[in-house]
């Protein structure tokens, strides 16, 4: 996983850092989250994850953005984007709950206390390393209106979730 916060960013601050990624690879799960503390846009930032084996993946991101975000509570994910989810999952001393829906909107939820949410736009892991990197960029423009599912059509990165 790759993510390089903002050198001005305080890690005490609680505030969405800024993550730049320097380069995508085929193989890599990349994260990169919104490049402003303001949240106006619809999605908070992106995630590349490197295969459709959730029990192989959620942990690597759940550990990045407690590291960046402070414990984390509850994660959504769409139940028909991957097979076998848990209900919950420990992240270092914590458990983190895992909620299922048939939502298909190419986004995971996550949540921060009790009402902090941010949503994260989910690059397939097939998506060739130009088409994700667009998507990513796109996702985390300040401002962005674009649904992510819309993201993935105008990049080229994929017109479904991890399936």
């Amino acid at each position: 996983m790759v993510l390089m916060p903002d050198p001005d960013t305080s890690s005490d601050s609680r505030h969405l850092p800024s993550g730049i990624h320097q380069t995508v690879r085929p193989g890599c799960a990349l994260l990169r989250l919104e490049t402003t503390a303001s949240r106006e846009g619809v999605l908070d930032g992106a995630w590349w994850p490197r295969s459709h084996d959730i029990g192989a993946e959620l942990p690597a991101l759940l550990e990045a953005l407690t590291e960046h975000l402070g414990p984390l509570s509850r994660v959504g994910l769409d139940t028909s984007a991957w097979e076998g989810l848990p209900t919950r999952i420990a992240v270092g001393d914590r458990v983190v709950h895992v909620d299922s829906f048939p939502v298909g909107d190419d986004t995971v939820l996550i949540t921060r206390g009790d009402r902090d949410h941010f949503s994260l736009l989910v690059v397939p892991p097939e998506a060739t390393p130009e088409d994700a990197r667009a998507a990513m960029a796109q996702a985390v423009l300040a401002g962005n209106v674009s649904s992510a599912k819309q993201i993935l059509i105008d990049t080229g990165g994929g017109q479904a979730a991890v399936s």
